[in-house]
């Protein structure tokens, strides 16, 4: 009785007609050559955010322990520069001015944002150009916006006050008195600001359902009734985002009080920020001044927080409500 031979199984790579499969080494080296053209394509704009975010943070926050003129040796002091926030007078008076500022700046561009996108959001003739026309302010310069600025509202020769004696008011000292400039600043704010928000709540109403509306229109509901009912609940998140925002940008305020007062008159118009710069970089003590970066820093961090978490609670009630 003879054995008969079993043929070899052909191998999988065989039974798909393919070749053999690639080296060990030529499939690492395929990889790593693939990790690094990724990282060659990632590396410039990573360069880019160490150099101008991470490590001036970081050295702000080492700068904010020492006692540093920018010329002699460093001298480590701890939190000293910390604790001297608490006591520091001009500093509570620029905290007192940023306030101010926030109070008039953000509610005004939230509802006038509102107003405007409201308006722009209808069917009307040319409201490509009222929309565009509506941004211009929002992409001009600071410099440009603090120009026009004095040229408005200087008490000599500014166009406020010469439309003010043609109509034979009185005169006002704007930007020259201390109980005005800090409400002129918020002003030509809001006139360079209120196109963001407009465009915000523009997008925001255009994402309203329009069959909702229309629904609540057939009910027999009034356009107040509507909005307040129907279109309204629809912006609130959007309300938070652009309330946050501008709080930020308000707390930041220092290029438009730079190009107009420079911190007057009698020093009502210097925010923190601005504050801030003349600490650091006119009397050259960086060391204080990257504390009360880094404390400006940690306060708006804890409110956006408050801010944020009260938001997401209120809308989880909402929703257990419905």
């Amino acid at each position: 009785m003879s054995a008969t031979a079993t043929p070899p199984r052909p191998s999988p790579v065989e039974a798909r007609g393919g070749a053999d499969p690639a080296p060990a080494p030529a499939r690492s080296g395929r990889r790593l050559g693939s990790r690094l053209g990724g990282w060659g394509f990632v590396a410039p704009a990573l360069v880019i955010v160490l150099g101008l975010s991470i490590f001036p943070a970081l050295w702000a926050l080492l700068l904010s322990l020492q006692e540093w003129d920018g010329f002699s040796q460093p001298e480590f002091v701890g939190g000293d520069n910390y604790v001297e926030l608490v006591g520091d007078a001009d500093l509570g008076a620029a905290v007192v001015h940023t306030v101010l500022y926030t109070a008039l700046f953000v509610p005004s561009v939230v509802l006038v944002g509102l107003f405007l996108a409201v308006a722009l959001n209808r069917r009307i003739r040319f409201v490509g150009l009222y929309r565009t026309a509506i941004f211009v302010p929002f992409v001009a310069s600071a410099a440009a916006t603090g120009i026009l600025t004095t040229y408005l509202f200087n008490p000599q020769f500014g166009l406020m006050n010469n439309v003010m004696r043609v109509l034979h008011l009185p005169q006002q000292g704007w930007l020259e008195d201390p109980r005005q400039a800090m409400v002129v600043i918020a002003l030509m704010s809001l006139w360079g600001q209120a196109a963001f928000t407009t465009v915000i709540y523009l997008a925001a109403l255009q994402d309203v359902p329009g069959d909702v509306v229309e629904a609540a229109r057939i009910d027999g509901a009034g356009p107040w009734q509507i909005f307040w009912a129907v279109v309204w609940p629809q912006l609130r998140p959007v309300t938070t985002f652009v309330a946050i925002y501008m709080t930020l940008q308000a707390v930041q305020l220092f290029d438009l009080v730079y190009t107009t007062t420079r911190g007057g008159p009698l020093n009502a118009t210097e925010t923190i920020v601005y504050y801030l710069w003349q600490t650091a970089f006119r009397e050259l003590d960086f060391g204080y001044g990257s504390a009360v970066a880094y404390g400006l820093f940690f306060v708006t961090l804890i409110a956006t927080v408050i801010v944020t978490l009260q938001q997401r609670r209120a809308a989880a009630r909402e929703l257990e409500t419905r």
